[in-house]
């Protein structure tokens, strides 16, 4: 009880100290104020379940870490959304999707993109070849230009970061 609220606290002061200057910061990366204020709001939410928080030295730092990794998912997220939308238009109009498959599909994507946030970039891009794109590990290790160990140990951390990020 006592580490939830020493970080309410904590999360407290660093909010009234450092929101508007965060904010500030998104909006020149992003010029669009309410996704820079979503984006300020998800970065503070996101320090609350760090560990590092009690003993921060450098809290601007620490805040536009955490932000530039949500800035990525953003616009990774933006430019998988943008490939599927443009996929949509290659279709010809009998094979279209309804408006509610084109909702059902992006939302699978944004789930997709949560659950493989915080995983590096290979074993990211490991999991996507292999799962979504039916690769297999041979291929994958042609492919990414590394070893079939490194393709497994990838695998194995990617399926593990989803099971734990499902268990939260």
């Amino acid at each position: 009880m006592t580490r939830s609220v020493d970080t309410k606290a904590i999360v407290a002061d660093l909010y009234s100290d450092h929101h508007r200057w965060l904010r500030a910061w998104l909006y020149r990366r992003l010029n669009c104020p309410d996704d820079a204020a979503d984006l300020a709001q998800d970065t503070f939410v996101r320090a609350m379940g760090s560990s590092a928080l009690p003993a921060l030295e450098e809290p601007r730092a620490f805040l536009a870490t955490v932000a530039r990794r949500l800035l990525s998912n953003l616009f990774r997220r933006r430019a998988l959304e943008q490939a599927y939308l443009e996929e949509l238009g290659r279709l010809p109009e009998c094979c279209m999707p309804s408006a509610e498959d084109v909702l059902l599909v992006r939302e699978a994507l944004a789930q997709i993109d949560r659950l493989l946030d915080g995983l590096p970039e290979r074993a990211r891009h490991a999991f996507i070849l292999h799962r979504l794109e039916g690769l297999s590990q041979p291929m994958i290790a042609e492919q990414l230009g590394v070893s079939l160990a490194t393709v497994e140990r990838d695998l194995r951390r990617a399926f593990l970061h989803c099971l734990s990020v499902e268990a939260e």
